[in-house]
């Protein structure tokens, strides 16, 4: 009986072993395992945060067109936008400058990097009367692209007289999936100009983005697609036309501008559309924006107004005053008109042509892609404008003031004023917000303590609010 006692409590030891054996590796299986879930999912959850953060200026990579000529007299316009410690890409010229030519007088901290671009001369080039360097600026694409920066969501191209918003640009890139192939831009302002070039193509000087994979695609078939074109005037319908070939559509953004117009551009700037100011361009071929400046000034003058808050410039505000029956039109940062009577919206919105088109001589050179209002031949019926003249903070709201501009005109009412001040909050849309925008409201303040001051107050609309004199 002694063996067979002896033989069960082994046996029992034995199976207690194991057990102990198989529960202890399962534990350990499992520790291992969920360690290794949990290892994943953090690293799933934190590639996703990534993939999904909103597109910010580190995502984005420049390549502006120059040359050895212009550069020295627009580098000026490019430092007034350029961010070194969050900008990345080049300046592409046709080949070195020279010595003194980068700095001279600017701090290169104030300027991107310059690249010379790459011998163009085995391309042809056939379009009569047209410039061979339009195959060296369309290049710029690739050679920006070639680059090869990491942590690239889009491409961004423009000219050297073309100046952006920085802020305005990373914000509206954020509605779009940087996955996906996007080219996204703007055409001209002038029928004509798009009838020749084409309706579907992001004019080069209004600055256009393109998506990183697209880009990366885009430069594999960029030499072989423009040997095909060698009968194309310019850059921009080079690359439009190679994009094409991939089967790509320009995605229409509003506030990219070519502004192929001349002289006084008032009526463009005051009339914005609600979608953030993105790009300007041809400036030094238009007035200076405000009147007694020189056109650097001026820039410089308009750009206190951007840094305080970019995603309210050139927003336009419309309240009334019911008392007076006057019609306000607030064109954030840069003008106010007072109207001395009610004018119904839908009227007040259309763009004064106070410009002129970029060619004047074809049939259609004065039709634009908009529409415009003629201005007033009396002085007396046109609106008293106030420009811009500072910013500052009062009390968590930024505060600007306007300065009555001159007017041949002797009758009281609205010009009875020196000054407007408008109080507003700093505008931070959301995604959903810029993806669907919508004009904001004001009313006018009876709180001054000067007669010759007029307040307004801009706030966002009540969800069934009307902009109009009876609301």
């Amino acid at each position: 009986m002694r063996p067979l006692r002896t033989f069960l409590k082994t046996h029992s030891s034995s199976r207690l072993i194991n057990f102990t054996l198989i529960a202890s590796s399962s534990l350990i299986v499992y520790i291992l395992v969920s360690a290794f879930i949990f290892q994943t999912s953090t690293l799933n959850s934190s590639l996703l945060v990534s993939v999904n953060a909103p597109t910010t200026l580190e995502h984005i990579v420049f390549g502006i067109a120059s040359n050895i000529k212009s550069w020295p007299s627009r580098k000026e316009l490019v430092s007034l936008w350029w961010k070194s410690q969050q900008m990345r890409g080049c300046v592409f010229l046709d080949r070195l400058p020279g010595e003194g030519t980068h700095a001279d007088g600017y701090n290169n901290n104030t300027l991107p990097p310059i690249c010379i671009s790459e011998d163009t001369s085995r391309f042809r080039y056939t379009k009569r009367n047209g410039l061979r360097s339009a195959i060296r600026v369309a290049r710029v694409v690739l050679e920006t692209i070639s680059l090869n920066h990491s942590d690239v969501r889009w491409f961004v191209f423009g000219d050297d007289d073309t100046v952006f918003v920085p802020e305005n640009l990373a914000k509206t890139l954020s509605k779009y999936d940087h996955n996906l192939w996007y080219y996204i831009g703007t055409n001209s302002e002038v029928y004509e100009q798009n009838r020749i070039f084409s309706f579907n193509m992001a004019f080069g000087g209004g600055g256009f983005a393109i998506s990183y994979p697209l880009a990366k695609v885009l430069a594999k078939i960029f030499d072989s697609c423009i040997e095909r074109y060698p009968h194309v005037y310019g850059s921009d319908s080079r690359i439009y036309y190679c994009l094409a070939e991939l089967g790509v559509g320009l995605t229409h953004e509003p506030g990219f501008h070519q502004f192929d117009v001349r002289g006084d551009t008032f009526g463009l700037f005051a009339s914005h559309p609600v979608e953030p100011l993105v790009s300007l361009h041809h400036v030094h071929a238009i007035k200076p924006i405000f009147p007694n400046m020189k056109t650097s000034d001026a820039l410089r003058h308009f750009f206190k107004a951007v840094k305080a808050d970019p995603e309210r410039i050139l927003q336009q505000t419309v309240c009334y005053d019911r008392w007076f029956s006057w019609t306000i039109s607030v064109s954030w940062g840069y003008a106010v008109q007072v109207f001395g009577k009610h004018i119904l919206l839908g009227d007040v919105l259309p763009v004064q042509e106070t410009f002129r088109p970029w060619k004047e001589r074809p049939l259609l050179a004065g039709v634009f892609t908009f529409n415009t209002k003629k201005v007033h031949g009396d002085p007396c019926q046109r609106p008293t404008i106030f420009y811009f003249d500072e910013v500052y903070h009062a009390k968590n709201r930024l505060v600007t003031t306007y300065k009555k501009a001159y007017a041949n005109c002797t009758q009281d009412g609205p010009r009875k004023f020196e000054m407007i001040r408008v109080f507003s909050q700093k505008l931070d849309l959301s995604i959903q917000q810029l993806k669907a925008p919508r004009r904001q409201c004001c009313n006018i303040l009876h709180s001054s303590s000067s007669a010759n001051i007029l307040e307004i107050d801009i706030r966002e609309c009540k969800e069934d609010e009307l902009i109009n004199i009876h609301q």
